[in-house]
């Protein structure tokens, strides 16, 4: 690798993987993915793609062996915090890979504050975070570090709570656990090392920011297109949700009506679109868009 070329280490396989590779892809960057490699060039640009543990890349960017990753924050905040000592810089939050860090008990065990923790047994795969937590709480408690299923440690009698990730609560419950209390929102986040790179390297980070950031702006906009009697215009314009101004023309052969084009920048649900109608819109389209550059 030279100074020209941009490293961005992403999870070879797991939880954000496969949304990685789709954001990539979606940002016109294409790849030849193989498990037996490490590294692997993208096509059309000087970018390679480091596929590696989700747990080494904070430390693989902190040491400029990738210069930007993509790595949930749970991780980012277990392994190197969030300090000034941090040395890695969140440039993006991505919108993607949502769960939180968080306290679960028995439900055998009343929940009457964080005090019910005091002398506690909390089983737990994110050991730094939690110890944080408990200091910032002013809470004794014993600390027991497992990798693997957690949320079993209660049954099995290692520990007494637990403090692990939760996305919809289904494991929690299965295994007969209460979710009290949350240390972390999490998410994926696009992270780089402080100071500054190569100027290659600093311009190729601006034009994959500019195209993540085209990409995530088109995720929920849609591109709608209606007829309309001109004394419509107004009301219609009312309805479009997160519309700046629409785009109106003139039909052929009917003096009376317009074309209505606009950007959306929000779902376009059917409530919506029955309210257009009802204001007075026909031949309503909406179309998905696939990037907006600004």
């Amino acid at each position: 690798m030279t100074d020209r070329n941009l490293r961005l280490a992403i999870q070879k396989s797991g939880r954000l993987s496969e949304k990685c590779r789709e954001l990539l892809s979606r940002a016109g960057m294409s790849f030849d993915f193989r498990t037996d490699r490490l590294i692997t060039r993208a096509k059309e640009q000087p970018l390679e793609l480091m596929l590696v543990r989700d747990d080494d890349i904070p430390g693989f960017v902190k040491n400029q062996v990738s210069q930007v990753g993509i790595v949930g924050l749970n991780v980012l905040e277990e392994k190197l915090g969030r300090t000034s000592e941090c040395e890695v810089d969140i440039v993006r939050r991505l919108g993607f890979g949502y769960c939180r860090l968080a306290l679960a008990l028995p439900k055998s065990i009343p929940f009457e504050g964080l005090h019910t923790y005091n002398g506690k047994r909390i089983a737990t795969s994110y050991p730094n975070m939690l110890q944080r937590f408990l200091k910032d709480n002013d809470l004794q408690a014993t600390i027991v570090e497992i990798t693997g299923s957690v949320e079993v440690a209660p049954l099995s009698g290692i520990a007494d709570a637990i403090c692990d990730l939760v996305s919809t609560g289904a494991t929690l419950e299965s295994n007969g656990l209460r979710e009290t209390t949350t240390l972390l929102e999490s998410e994926a986040v696009l992270i780089r090392p402080r100071g500054q790179l190569s100027q290659s390297q600093e311009e190729m980070i601006a034009r994959l920011l500019a195209r993540i950031d085209g990409v995530q702006k088109a995720k929920n906009a849609r591109y709608i297109m209606m007829n309309a009697p001109k004394d419509a215009i107004y009301r219609i314009s009312q309805l479009i949700p997160g519309m700046e101004k629409p785009t109106v023309m003139p039909l052929m052969y009917d003096e009376g009506k317009v074309a209505i084009h606009a950007v959306a920048k929000e779902e376009v649900f059917w409530e919506t679109i029955e309210k257009l109608k009802e204001a007075g819109a026909s031949s309503i389209l909406v179309l998905p868009i696939e990037k907006i550059i600004e």
